[in-house]
């Protein structure tokens, strides 16, 4: 019923609990679609371990980058609709199952993400990431970014076929395929916690180089509908933020800058539930069996 696209480079530290959440799904009809792009550790050797045979597998020498791993992963993909999932985040055990029922009950939908709660490597939370809900608020202002978290998503494959990521992107590929994607598609969000997303700081300088080429694609974008004037302001905009945050991570305030971007209210149920979930899949297993639809 769907392909999670997974791509991963060293992360032997992260990888286990991330499939360990795929594999406790509710949802047993799926595939995972592993890409091991270029990686020196175990990482994939470490998957193949849970001999499910539901994952799949495929290893590269050569590193080439996320975007071009996933469009490899969308060619692979078998499966009506396609999940994203970063090797070093969690899925509630729900999440497969409650956006293929939303995706299928609300058909004119190409794309939906979910909240996510971001955490510390250690499973310490940090708060949750609450994207807007409509398609309408979630594209209102697209020249300062889509709150849309990349790893909650979960879409048609048709979309994903259709719209490829960008290969010449390094980072923000998210950002500039919802940009270019958003006036011929529509987004939701399922108002869920259904991912917990690992962030264990900011980098300053991949900050600042995903807002040069984010600036390059809109400043593309804007080209191609006559709104140069406003992606001017947008992009002078994009360099007083950077300022702003450079200037926070000099003075050691990126923990403060880094707990800005979420909602730090949580329910004494959302943190036990998050909990509960960290110590499941972070346990060590001798054996992983597989469920069979």
């Amino acid at each position: 019923m769907v392909s999670v696209i997974m791509s991963t480079h060293d992360s032997a530290a992260t990888i286990e609990p991330a499939v360990r959440s795929v594999i406790n799904q509710t949802l047993v009809d799926w595939e995972l679609i592993l890409i091991d792009d270029g990686s020196r550790d175990d990482s994939a050797s470490r998957v193949a371990k849970f001999n499910d045979p539901r994952i799949r597998i495929v290893h590269h020498n050569e590193r080439k980058g996320l975007a071009t791993r996933l469009n490899e992963a969308v060619g692979l993909a078998r499966s009506a609709y396609i999940a994203r999932m970063d090797a070093d985040d969690i899925c509630y055990p729900e999440r497969l199952k409650a956006q293929i029922d939303f995706l299928q009950a609300n058909p004119e939908v190409d794309l939906v993400a979910s909240k996510a709660l971001v955490f510390r490597g250690t499973g310490e939370i940090l708060g949750v990431m609450a994207p807007p809900v409509v398609h309408d608020v979630i594209v209102a202002h697209p020249y300062n970014g889509f709150v849309f978290p990349h790893p909650t998503w979960c879409g048609k494959a048709a979309w994903f076929r259709k719209y490829r990521y960008d290969e010449t992107m390094p980072i923000t590929q998210d950002q500039e395929l919802l940009l270019r994607t958003a006036r011929h598609s529509r987004f939701a969000t399922v108002d869920r916690i259904l991912l917990g997303y690992r962030k264990d700081g900011i980098s300053l300088s991949k900050s600042a180089r995903g807002r040069v080429l984010f600036s390059r694609a809109f400043w593309r974008q804007a080209a191609q509908s006559g709104g140069k004037s406003r992606a001017v302001m947008q992009i002078v905009r994009q360099i007083a933020i950077f300022a702003a945050d450079g200037a926070a991570i000099g003075v050691r305030a990126d923990e403060w800058l880094l707990k800005r971007k979420v909602v730090t209210h949580l329910t004494g149920d959302e943190r036990a539930r998050w909990h509960a979930l960290w110590r499941e899949v972070s346990r060590p297993r001798r054996v992983c069996r597989s469920k069979r639809p």
